[in-house]
């Protein structure tokens, strides 16, 4: 995520809703702990065949990494099984954000966690959005807002904490690992 807090980007128009963890990442592909390299099976069934050919019907064939960092898609996003790979996969092909009216519990804590920032608009911010592929917004998460060009500001749920952890491009251990030294003299205040 960006240092600054701030993302700006074209979206990318994904229209599915009920995208589930098993559609973001195939279960074939779960057998790593690497996050690095993961993004190439991102969709990887709506993107490949059997014989690992592209599909003629790939609907992430126009997906350009660094250019289209925002992806847009139905409600219910993030649905199924529970895996951190999800988000790894997606942040490994060039996503760092998803905009959706709703997201599964598991899915959005576990993209919280591992820098991928959910952001959940109301259904008309969605359909405008839907019906205007590669629309520049503009993220800003410490004020928790996302700027659509032509269409207002939309403000988004976010905690502090997530927000803090989004904006260092850290996550809950390098929160704790950034503090060690206060933690260590507090025990050691403790201790006598």
């Amino acid at each position: 995520m960006s240092q600054s807090g701030i993302v700006e980007s074209r979206t990318f128009n994904l229209p599915v809703a009920n995208i589930d963890t098993d559609q973001i990442i195939p279960g074939q592909f779960l057998t790593t702990t690497e996050r690095e390299g993961l993004g190439r099976f991102c969709f990887y069934s709506w993107r490949f065949d059997e014989n690992g050919n592209e599909r003629a019907d790939n609907p992430l064939k126009e997906h350009r990494p660094g250019h289209h960092e925002v992806l847009v898609a139905g409600s219910n996003f993030g649905c199924g099984s529970s895996r951190e790979h999800a988000p790894w996969a997606m942040l490994d092909f060039g996503f760092k954000a998803v905009i959706s009216t709703r997201f599964a519990d598991i899915f959005r804590s576990n993209s919280l966690k591992n820098g991928l920032l959910p952001i959940m608009v109301e259904d008309h911010v969605l359909d405008f959005l839907m019906s205007h592929p590669e629309h520049n917004v503009r993220i800003d998460i410490n004020n928790r807002t996302l700027g659509v060009d032509g269409y207002g500001e939309f403000e988004f749920p976010l905690e502090p904490f997530s927000a803090y952890c989004l904006t260092r491009g850290i996550d809950q251990l390098d929160f704790i690992l950034e503090n060690e030294q206060k933690i260590n003299e507090y025990e050691q205040n403790q201790a006598s």
